[in-house]
């Protein structure tokens, strides 16, 4: 009798104990389960609550209403849904090795993070209109970008994804497919066919990526242009109005710049880790593609510290969030931007 396939056989375990055709869970030291649950759910709070500071601060303070504002709301309640509805699941995968809660919460998981990801794909795509817009004519960009087309520019982008993401998730029947990968019971995979496998990471990446680069691209000639201009202007007469204004809209396609550039930094291993792995036949480690998902997720992460660094009104808003000066009368019309 061979003992040591016994032994072999009886140290294995499984997802779910009393089915040996579930998922095999990978061993973890309780130590080591305990000290990545302690900084995955400070991540998830620090994702919670830094979004939501953005939001109670644009949806509160009158003066944070601008069309720009309202992209950057949006944004940040994509983020915000991650935090909530994504992270936590995510989080117990990660550690555990196993998903636990079945496949209906597996596919509506799936069509919540595919919509949530393509959302903000999108969100900073307008953010790179409005930017593009504001610098290269911002004493008319009042007119051209109202509070209304961000609204209804910012509708129709969280409808159409909405429409992408069922219908992504309900082509998924099965979980295999043409790239012969088996998944088994403790596990929640959707795996791509080869027309997703070419369509997703086109329109939900590489499409919005070039039109992001493009926009900013002009930006940036644009704003070398205006910049060249008005040091010119400075040795003949002052358009100090014009030049005030000029500078305010290239400081903020500055700082949404950066915020765009942490995002691709943060998806684009995702993407292209995914494409060379199904065409690999899935050969990649488990750990890679679970590293490179926390990655995009900490995106959601870093967006309000981003702001934190970069906007003075976001700071503002959080001493009076924490004194709970917002409580007060009139604090909605409190003047959260330094005056010019």
């Amino acid at each position: 009798m061979d003992l040591t396939g016994v032994q072999d056989n009886q140290s294995i375990q499984y997802c779910f104990h009393s089915d040996n055709i579930s998922c095999i869970k990978q061993y973890r030291s309780k130590s080591t389960s305990v000290i990545l649950y302690i900084f995955g759910a400070a991540a998830v709070m620090l994702t919670f609550s830094g979004n939501l500071v953005v939001i109670i601060s644009i949806s509160h303070f009158k003066q944070l209403h601008t069309p720009t504002n309202f992209l950057i709301l949006s944004l940040a309640a994509a983020d915000f849904l991650i935090g909530v509805a994504i992270m936590p699941f995510m989080l117990i995968q990660s550690i555990e090795t196993c998903w636990y809660f079945g496949d209906v919460i597996c596919y509506i998981y799936t069509g919540v993070l595919t919509m949530l990801t393509t959302v903000s794909v999108f969100n900073l795509v307008l953010i790179a209109i409005d930017r593009y817009f504001a610098v290269s004519d911002p004493l008319l960009y009042s007119t051209k970008i109202t509070v209304y087309s961000s609204w209804a520019a910012v509708g129709t982008i969280w409808l159409l994804t909405l429409l992408y993401a069922c219908i992504y998730v309900l082509s998924h029947g099965s979980t295999d497919g043409d790239t012969g990968i088996d998944t088994c019971p403790g596990d929640c995979l959707l795996v791509n066919n080869s027309t997703w496998a070419i369509v997703d990471p086109i329109c939900g990446f590489i499409l919005p990526v070039f039109i992001m680069a493009a926009l900013y691209t002009k930006i940036f000639i644009v704003a070398t242009r205006h910049a060249h201009a008005i040091s010119a202007q400075k040795q003949t007469f002052e358009e100090g109005k014009k030049a005030i204004k000029k500078k305010t809209e290239r400081k903020a396609a500055k700082t949404l710049g950066v915020v765009v550039a942490v995002f691709l930094l943060c998806l684009s291993p995702m993407y292209f880790f995914t494409i060379i792995n199904l065409f690999s036949n899935f050969s990649a480690p488990p750990i890679v593609s679970v590293v490179l998902i926390w990655l995009v997720y900490l995106n959601s992460t870093m967006n309000p510290i981003m702001y934190a660094l970069f906007y003075p009104w976001f700071q503002k808003s959080l001493i009076l969030l924490v004194t709970f000066k917002i409580c007060s009368t009139e604090s909605s019309l409190t003047n959260l931007l330094p005056d010019h």
